[in-house]
């Protein structure tokens, strides 16, 4: 872009040099766990104590430069590190949704999904296939785009509209799925561990807020294809720039891939629910239900082994998987992606364990409720104000698991100290972290869809790219926050079993 820099252009471009400042997630763990081991000293010293909400013990705040707490340091390095809930459960869905990826699987659906609709119902396919890929973590933002852009121009239509609608649907729809992602995983530990503040008994699952999401899908399809026809489209206007074409794998051998993949996942489905509904299946309840149910406990393993069955499945197909040391390597592959993850979940753990053990958490979520009491700011307000703070804290903390393992120790018991249930807390979460993704220059993939656009314009700059994405951020956080508001308000159920208030 040419002249003087847009109003929004100056801003966010303000916004980025706010948050380069800011240290590597790793490094503010750490900062935060010396923050926290100070302040744990301070309030030791003046005395402080709280009032257990559980069981009505009251409770000192302890000095982690004690002698105890010196020995909780170092005895218990390893156990928070290894004990921390979202580290196995996320791997282990990685395994299963890496391989899957590695192979080509989740592509392949993607392409034919998109391909097979009929010309109108182009935008659709887009969306919903970019909200259904978030299963594939952030593989989607970056797999999916470009092949949008490219579906786009083969039917005659601005190919930037797809890159834009392709990003939108996985970057702001993240949160949003019909099955259970790894997103549910990594989430729902993190809100065990900090509701433990409050209620060592207390368990979010992955599938605390599996209805919620199953209506996000359905509803966020809809407001994205209207943003995309109705607002995107006409400003960009007709494409005249170069055209590419799309590549393809050989096409009997893919879609054979394809079928065996998919009579693999029936196969393996009807398995499941026979086991499910056999008269007295180990997998339900003592009373015959699955709510709750170790059916539902262990739907993690569940998954990854249905991802692990149709990702062998397509890739023994396609002469990918020739051997267990093929199958090996993919899986191994996508695990060593996540080496960054891992090293951050061990800081990021201790932060947290510091937090809880020196019952600082407790303190804050006891203290900071009884406030918002105090001044009458409760009831659904004070959720949706937590969302717009989570909204405007994404363009400075990227990163949905790193910034909810910062919030969760603080706003989950504080809330659950106001009646609201954790999983409705991370609800709300997630629908604002979602919601922004796409608009912060920090985030990794924003810099790598603005380089996909430059194929298509060279013009173009950040200040287009946000001017073409904000109208899908408002749109799908309003429509969020008016579900929130829904389900809120008439009491129902976000997940089985799960209501808004405890």
């Amino acid at each position: 872009m040419s002249g003087r820099p847009t109003v929004s252009a100056r801003f966010f471009s303000k916004i980025e040099s706010i948050g380069n400042k800011l240290p590597e997630p790793i490094v503010l763990f750490f900062i935060l766990a010396i923050v926290v081991i100070v302040a744990s000293v301070i309030a030791a010293g003046q005395g402080l104590t709280v009032i257990h909400p559980a069981t009505g013990k009251e409770l000192p705040i302890r000095s982690l430069m004690s002698s105890e707490g010196i020995v909780f340091i170092f005895t218990h390095m390893l156990s928070n590190f290894t004990g921390f809930a979202p580290l196995g459960l996320v791997l282990s869905m990685l395994i299963g949704v890496g391989l899957a990826e590695r192979v080509g699987l989740l592509e392949s659906v993607v392409k034919r999904t998109i391909l097979n609709a009929p010309k109108p119902l182009i935008t659709t396919a887009v969306v919903f296939a970019g909200i259904m890929m978030n299963i594939a973590s952030d593989a989607s933002m970056v797999v999916l785009p470009p092949l949008a852009a490219l579906v786009f121009m083969s039917v005659g239509r601005n190919p930037i509209a797809g890159l834009m609608a392709g990003f939108a649907s996985a970057g702001a729809g993240f949160t949003a799925n019909l099955v259970i992602a790894g997103t549910d995983a990594l989430l729902s530990g993190i809100s065990t561990e900090a509701a433990k503040a409050v209620s060592t008994n207390m368990q979010v699952t992955p599938v605390d807020n599996w209805y919620f999401n199953i209506v996000s899908v359905f509803v966020l399809t809809i407001v994205g294809v209207l943003i995309t026809e109705k607002v995107v489209e006409p400003r960009l206007g007709k494409y005249e720039g170069k055209t590419k074409t799309m590549t393809h794998r050989e096409p009997v051998l893919e879609t054979r891939a394809l079928r065996n993949a998919g009579i693999t996942a029936l196969v393996y489905l009807v398995a499941i629910v026979t086991i499910v509904v056999w008269p007295d299946s180990p997998l339900r309840n003592a009373e015959g239900g699955i709510i709750p149910s170790p059916f539902l406990k262990g739907i993690i393993p569940i998954i990854l082994f249905f991802f692990v069955a149709v990702g062998m499945a397509y890739g023994i197909t396609l002469g990918l998987i020739k051997n267990s040391k093929d199958l090996t390597k993919y899986m191994s592959e996508a695990i060593s992606d996540m080496s960054g993850y891992i090293v951050l979940i061990f800081f990021c753990s201790q932060f947290i364990a510091y937090f809880n053990w020196s019952h600082l958490g407790t303190w804050i979520a006891v203290n900071g409720a009884d406030f918002l009491k105090d001044i009458h700011f409760d009831g659904l307000a004070v959720i949706l104000g937590y969302c717009v703070f989570t909204a405007l804290l994404n363009f400075l903390i990227p990163s949905g698991s790193a910034k909810w393992a910062l919030e969760a120790p603080v706003f989950v018991p504080m809330f659950m100290q106001l009646g609201y249930h954790p999983a409705f807390i991370q609800l709300a979460y997630r629908v604002a972290d979602s919601s922004t993704n796409i608009v912060t220059p920090l985030s990794p993939y924003f810099v790598v869809i603005l380089s996909m656009m430059k194929e298509y314009d060279q013009k173009a700059g950040m200040g287009t790219m946000i001017a073409l994405l904000l109208p899908y951020t408002l749109a799908f956080l309003g429509s969020w926050l008016i579900l929130l508001f829904i389900f809120f308000t008439l009491g129902l159920p976000i997940g089985p079993g799960i209501y808004p208030m405890m």
